[in-house]
């Protein structure tokens, strides 16, 4: 019993729910990747049809359900989860609503621009490939990734026995922390913690607590409270209150109707009126 467990957890850990630190991705995310890439699925091609992306990831590289792997692939393609999506999209993906995507029958998508730096070079033996789940092919490892995805788009993930939880970062002050740190191997917490500021949600924010990201970058844990933020309009006698950046994961439906409970509730006072005009 004992050592079964220990392999189920190796499995979940390795084959499900924590990225590979190399790539910063998942095995299914991966093998999506690895699968348009291997049908020159790119930036600069047409997109294709989801169900497609969808059949040859499956049939090829990982044979588990297709809902797991389209709802992969759309979250990749979704500017409101990843600071810099991984995929290019066409059609309904899916909103910051919390609103569905279409069936991948109706989707079309094709690599984006930062995908193809994680597959360049794959075909010049730069990483181990190991076979796939029926040895009718291999497949890679992890990708070569010349940027450091796990840092740019962070992750999160719940195996047996560990969790992951990291916030996605910006692309420029993470590659000039990088070549500082090609400088300087020797460069300290608090010199890298002036290089690369915070946290750099895709959906905005403010960060209220700033210690809780040096302990995250000293120590690994840290708390990261966000906020959103607010703007003032005067437009004649009345006072606007627009918000324009939200939390990070936070539903944009559910929070106008929290905000709605509250004023019914009578805890916001003198708020007349309480709509949605966003375009997203």
């Amino acid at each position: 019993m004992k050592t079964s467990y220990i392999d189920y957890a190796m499995a979940v850990v390795i084959e499900r729910a924590i990225p590979d630190v190399r790539d910063g991705l998942k095995p299914v995310h991966r093998r999506i990747i690895y699968a348009m890439a291997n049908n020159n699925w790119y930036y600069n091609s047409s997109h294709v049809k989801c169900a497609k992306i969808v059949g040859e990831t499956l049939g090829n590289y990982h044979p588990h359900g297709d809902v797991a792997v389209y709802n992969s692939l759309v979250r990749m393609a979704q500017d409101f989860s990843l600071r810099y999506p991984l995929i290019d999209p066409q059609g309904n993906f899916g909103s910051i609503d919390g609103d569905p995507p279409a069936a991948y029958r109706y989707t079309e998508a094709r690599l984006s621009q930062i995908a193809n730096e994680l597959i360049e070079d794959i075909q010049k033996e730069t990483v181990e490939f190991q076979p796939n789940f029926d040895d009718s092919r291999t497949e890679p490892r992890n990708l070569p990734a010349n940027l450091p995805n796990i840092l740019l788009n962070g992750t999160k993930g719940i195996a047996v026995g560990m969790a992951t939880s990291m916030a996605p970062h910006n692309l420029m002050e993470v590659c000039q922390g990088i070549i500082s740190t090609i400088d300087n191997p020797d460069i300290s917490i608090e010199e890298l913690a002036e290089i690369i500021k915070g946290p750099d949600f895709p959906t905005g924010g403010i960060i209220t607590n700033t210690a809780g990201i040096y302990n995250a970058y000293a120590t690994g844990q840290g708390n990261i409270p966000v906020r959103g933020k607010i703007e003032e309009e005067i437009k004649g006698n009345n006072k606007n209150l627009v918000i324009t950046e939200i939390p990070y994961l936070v539903n944009k439906k559910s929070l106008i109707e929290s905000i709605a409970k509250l004023i019914r509730d009578g805890l916001l006072k003198d708020i007349r009126d309480l709509r949605d005009e966003s375009d997203r």
